[in-house]
């Protein structure tokens, strides 16, 4: 066996040997591998080849899954015009939905090899990032020959090459969806305490919060501040891949703001040894820190999740679709409860991709989302026409989750390229009706290019839907981290503006009735009132709220009222912030760093602003009770103390009443009267805790000489 190391060449044959320069063919079998590295936490890998030559792939491998001594087997064809570029190999550890992990790589020198003659060949894998590591090597049996009488059969070698590839390829993603896709079990986690956490700040606390870890899949929960007893009270779900059920592993770490956060302890949980569909109360202690961690865990059989063909899904079948609506029947109500129902998604197709690659074209695949549940279709290759033609089956676990379906190229020496996505609440889908879906872009605020072709059903359990809603819901943890944004700071201070700027346009609506601007309206009014506060009793409360939510729909079910001009609205307002950003983002490379800080100046300024004020009138009602000014302290127990004695003596009835008729008759009774609002003039001559140190008298330190 001839040995060829990535690091160099050691030339068997001369290159006197080799015929002049032209086109040769090379014949490859990759055999196997030998004692590859490690990339997985179960101990394995899930190997893949890809051979290059220039900068161009040229065949890539089946997946060998949970070994690190695979055999492949597989032969294919090359052509070689260049006999001085050396075919590059690298061996990948396939991921799903992640980046696939290095395993090392190899060159096969062309000009060292005898023509006409299979060669047995061994290839060292090196890491040019760790030379020293043993990474394993690979074997093949290669031959070169020359390009006499081959030029046609070349040609169909190739295309065969390339189709057996591209169907591998396919055929590979269909057994990941069956092997790496569908969980096991579910694993239930009640994050209740800790207890006796190591101190980490220099007040003696700490800022405690937990990560959790099982395989892919990571969870992390909220901070307590200033702590060493946290009270989380966190409940979340995650996914069991493994049969046996794997390890979860816990770390415990400290916040700190502006640098990096503390470790302060870890431990790990066999699932494995855990029953199944039975909580179990553990006392975690923690290693390489101190104190404990209280868990309720439970461990649960997988629900309905599958992934099949069109041709073969579960509600085809008419006896398993009578099943499953005996399963989430009204009778059947309250018969476990977390269980509301389920949703099968058929994707289909899509049409007019966008072209992510060079060559014009894209290798789409799609993702599907609900709320922490993800699952994958199988990748076309070369296609902006894709058909997928699977069914997806999910649990639903809150009938208000929103359904996403995003669109990727698939690009494996680099993160997928998003092309496109879109998002369906459960309750929006009609069950049945297939739709054409134009996709959006990331941002989830405007078309981008293409269509796509769904059908989803959904069945559910109307009474545990509707018990569910008043439960926490579950948040999602698979997202991305949250950035600093000019766009998002302006769109949340616009979102904000627009909810204050109608509840001051309701205010100065009804004081327009006070200030009789229109005499017939504000008789209407004042009559109004009178008849609700002498009439009015508590069960009315809720019975006009009833009548609202009625007279809303009345006027959606006979088209005399729509939902259209407010999310028109916030259509508007969503694309006039998108083109800014891109108008910002063209001249971004002419401004400096100051000028994109003047950028945000005025949206800074509005909410510093804002911000103030809130604070300012919080912290006037709390210096009330400190009695930061007596006088007023005083003032306002004098006005307690009439209103404490009319409210006993008068029904609350008469006073609101009184309050309305003065109100209303005020602006009748002086024409010329500037109105005001005595609660908030009465707050305002309260300072606040900056203007108490503002107004704070400096004591003069005297010294003897």
């Amino acid at each position: 066996m001839q040995d060829v190391n990535a690091g160099g060449h050691d030339t068997v044959y001369t290159q006197s040997m080799l015929p002049s320069p032209g086109m040769y063919k090379l014949d490859i079998l990759l055999k196997r591998g030998h004692n590859l590295a490690i990339r997985d936490r179960g101990g394995t890998s899930d190997p893949y080849v890809k051979f290059k030559l220039g900068k161009k792939e040229v065949f890539r491998s089946k997946v060998i899954y949970k070994n690190l001594n695979p055999v492949w087997d597989e032969r294919f064809c090359l052509p070689i015009d260049n006999l001085h570029e050396p075919l590059y190999i690298k061996v990948f550890d396939y991921d799903f939905g992640c980046h696939d992990d290095f395993m090392g790589s190899a060159y096969l020198y062309l000009d060292s090899l005898e023509l006409r003659r299979f060669l047995d060949v061994r290839l060292d894998l090196l890491d040019s990032q760790c030379p020293m590591q043993d990474l394993g090597f690979l074997e093949l049996a290669i031959m070169l020959s020359p390009k006499d009488g081959w030029d046609r059969e070349v040609t169909m070698l190739l295309t065969r090459s390339w189709k057996r590839t591209s169907k591998q390829q396919s055929q590979r993603l269909s057994e990941v969806h069956k092997k790496s896709q569908l969980w096991r079990s579910m694993v239930s986690i009640s994050l209740i305490e800790g207890r006796d956490l190591i101190p980490m700040d220099q007040n003696g606390l700490s800022d405690p919060y937990v990560k959790f870890k099982l395989g892919n899949e990571k969870y992390k929960s909220k901070t307590m501040s200033k702590t060493l007893n946290p009270q989380w009270r966190e409940h979340f779900d995650l996914h069991v891949f493994d049969e046996d059920g794997g390890v979860l592993e816990i770390s415990v770490w400290d916040k700190d703001t502006g640098r990096r956060d503390d470790f302060m302890g870890r431990c790990a949980l066999d699932l494995s040894a855990l029953s199944r569909e039975q909580t179990h109360k553990l006392e975690l202690d923690l290693e390489d820190g101190q104190g404990q961690l209280m868990l309720l865990v439970t461990l649960t059989a997988s629900a309905a999740v599958s992934i099949s063909d069109l041709s073969i899904h579960l509600l085809d079948d008419p006896h398993e679709c009578q099943q499953i609506l005996n399963k989430y029947s009204l009778l059947r109500s309250f018969c476990n409860l977390s269980d509301i129902g389920i949703v099968q998604v058929k994707i289909l197709r899509a049409e007019g991709l966008m072209a992510a690659d060079v060559t014009g074209k894209s290798d789409p695949f799609c993702v599907i989302e609900l709320c922490n549940d993800r699952l994958q279709t199988h990748t076309v290759y070369k296609n902006l026409n894709p058909e997928w033609n699977k069914v997806f089956t999910l649990n639903v676990k809150d009938i208000h989750s929103v359904l996403e379906v995003s669109v990727y190229d698939e690009d494996r020496d680099k993160n997928a390229d998003f092309l496109g996505k879109v998002a369906i609440p459960l309750l929006n889908i009609h069950n049945g009706e297939q739709k054409a879906y134009i996709l959006k872009n990331k941002e989830m605020t405007g078309p981008t290019k293409g269509v796509i072709f769904l059908e989803a059903d959904v069945i559910y359990n109307s009474v545990k839907a509707s018990l569910r809603t008043f439960e926490t819901p579950e948040q999602k943890y698979i997202g991305e981290e949250s950035k600093v944004s000019k766009q998002l700071l302006l769109q949340n201070f616009n979102r904000v503006k627009r909810c204050i700027m109608f509840l001051i346009n309701m205010g100065s609506y009804i004081n327009s009735c006070f200030e009789w601007e229109s005499p017939r309206r504000s008789i209407c009014a004042f009559l109004a009132f009178v008849l609700v506060v002498w009439n009015l009793e508590l069960y009315m409360v809720p019975l006009s709220l009833l009548l609202f939510l009625g007279w809303n729909y009345f006027l959606l079910a006979s088209g005399k009222e729509t939902r259209e001009g407010s999310v028109q609205a916030m259509e508007d307002l969503l694309e006039s912030e998108d083109e800014e950003c891109e108008k910002d983002e063209k001249d971004s490379d002419k401004k400096g760093f100051m000028d994109k800080l003047y950028a945000i100046q005025d949206v800074c300024i509005s909410v510093q602003t804002a911000l103030d004020e809130v604070a300012s009138y919080g912290e006037r009602i709390k210096n009330i009770f400190n009695w930061t000014v007596p006088f007023l302290s005083w003032l306002a127990i004098a006005a307690l103390c009439v209103a404490s004695l009319l409210v006993y003596l008068i029904p609350l009835r008469y006073i609101v009443l009184v309050w309305g008729i003065n109100k209303f008759t005020k602006k009748l009774r002086n024409p010329y009267l500037i109105d005001n609002n005595e609660l908030l003039d009465f707050l305002s001559r309260v300072p606040s805790d900056v203007q108490v140190v503002q107004y704070k008298e400096l004591k003069t330190e005297h010294r003897q000489t």
